[in-house]
């Protein structure tokens, strides 16, 4: 267990034979348009928002902007981390370096799990907003969103972030739809924002206590989770040591602003307390306007999903690539997953990621998606640790931009983070632990009596400029 624990103090190394470098060909507007798509505010407004209405009522904007605070201590954890540590691993990298090899291997792990199901359970949801326009199976939709994601991802990262950029613009216009039209059809004040209350299955109204608020937290958290991206995105990012975090901070700040101001014009415009429990953010936008009007914010919110598989894509094959450079497997597999495409691009570690996606929209992901919910926990926690970690040996001299308030921010983080995961159904711990423990064998009997061969975290040459 030292591995888990014990920083790695030794210079990280670069392999004779490794692969190309990726390109750094976009700068903090590009990655903050990438990353902006990642957290995909529409859909989070649409997807996620509902249930928070549902069991908060008028207490939900509450929630949401303390779970916006809370996720400022995740954003200065990334940005230290991600500039001290600028690799396409993201999260594996910053810890295998700081908290040790298998403690890194572990967080491979679990976002590997997010890797693989989060693209398609999301892409899965596109049938339901292109309904107004065209029926569609939702598996079928799923898929053809994947493979479209894949082609996407195929292409150099900066024609990728236009792309994104223009359906981002798309998903925004939405949000502020929703936005004007909630503020103008008011039926209660700014008052209503603390009210805290929520109707009742009865039809009465009840109150929100202090404790629904803090458990609603376990989902408001991750209502602008996608600022990450920024971090495995950092060995295309043009001077990596300033805009990693300027682009993990941007993209904390714009997202909570596209996603809160919409949540409070919906708690002032909902016409009574039941419709606003209810969730049903479309039938609002039809109400206060028209058919039309809300056939093109759901038009919107379909765009906002495909461009989340996009970026998803992008992003996901990065840590596949990342990993073989690392020599995470048996030498051919490490061979084929580095190799890079014309456009300059991880193409095999993207087809690796989006044809298995595509897969996976016709496969039943309830059990799957609980299981990257605690992952996604847990790794955010293991970032946490390896924040405490960041300013130990030499690494308290490195070049990087630093967290304020250190290192209370990341004990916060990681006490808030530990509460979630007690929230969490025991079956999806278990399902977890049991493919953590698997992951554990592995390294236990091939990654670490290879150590001189295998498992190798390293940095671009250019990554300390």
């Amino acid at each position: 267990m030292t591995d888990t624990l014990r920083p790695v103090e030794t210079a990280l190394p670069q392999a004779s034979d490794s692969p190309q470098k990726l390109k750094r060909s976009i700068g903090v507007v590009g990655g903050t348009l990438l990353t902006l798509s990642c957290v995909t505010p529409a859909s989070t407004l649409f997807v996620v928002v509902p249930d928070l209405f549902g069991t908060l009522g008028t207490a939900t904007a509450l929630t949401i902007a303390i779970g916006s605070l809370l996720c400022i201590a995740v954003a200065f954890c990334y940005s230290e981390l991600g500039t001290l540590i600028p690799s396409a691993g993201g999260e594996y990298a910053m810890v295998s370096t700081l908290a040790g090899r298998l403690a890194g291997w572990l967080v491979f792990v679990l976002s590997l799990l997010v890797v693989m199901i989060v693209p398609p359970v999301i892409a899965m949801g596109t049938a339901d907003y292109l309904a107004p326009i065209v029926h569609l199976d939702p598996a079928l939709a799923g898929a053809g969103v994947m493979l479209l994601a894949t082609l996407a991802g195929l292409l150099d990262l900066r024609a990728n972030a236009w792309i994104t950029g223009v359906f981002l613009v798309l998903e925004v216009i939405a949000a502020a739809v929703v936005a004007v039209l909630g503020f103008a059809h008011g039926h209660r004040g700014a008052g209503s924002l603390v009210s805290l209350q929520v109707a009742g299955a009865d039809g009465h109204t009840d109150a929100v206590t202090a404790m629904l608020v803090v458990s609603g937290l376990a989902i408001a958290l991750f209502v602008t989770q996608g600022f990450s991206t920024a971090v495995y995105l950092s060995e295309e990012l043009e001077h990596p040591r300033r805009n990693v975090a300027r682009t993990v901070l941007a993209t904390l700040a714009i997202s909570t602003v596209i996603i809160l101001v919409p949540v409070v014009a919906i708690t002032i415009g909902a016409s009574d307390l039941s419709q606003l429990t209810g969730g049903d953010i479309g039938s609002m936008v039809t109400a206060w306007s028209n058919s039309a009007v809300g056939a093109f914010v759901s038009l919107c919110v379909a765009l906002a999903i495909i461009n989340a598989g996009i970026v998803m894509v992008i992003q996901n094959s990065r840590v596949l690539f990342a990993s073989a450079r690392d020599k995470a497997w048996p030498q051919p597999v490490n061979d084929v997953l580095s190799k890079l495409g014309r456009f300059g691009s991880p193409w095999v570690a993207t087809l690796a990621v989006g044809i298995p996606g595509a897969l996976l929209c016709f496969v039943n992901l309830d059990t799957l998606y609980g299981v990257t919910g605690v992952s996604v926990t847990g790794m955010y926690l293991l970032v946490a640790v390896a924040a405490l970690l960041a300013r130990r040996g030499h690494h308290r001299h490195t070049s990087a931009w630093r967290m304020p308030l250190w290192p209370v921010l990341p004990v916060l983080l990681i006490a808030v983070l530990g509460y979630i995961l007690t929230q969490q159904e025991t079956r999806y711990l278990l399902w977890t632990g049991g493919i953590t423990a698997v992951a554990t064998l592995y390294w236990g009997l091939y990654l670490r009596p290879r150590r001189a061969t295998r498992w190798l975290v390293s940095l671009p040459e250019d990554a300390r400029d």
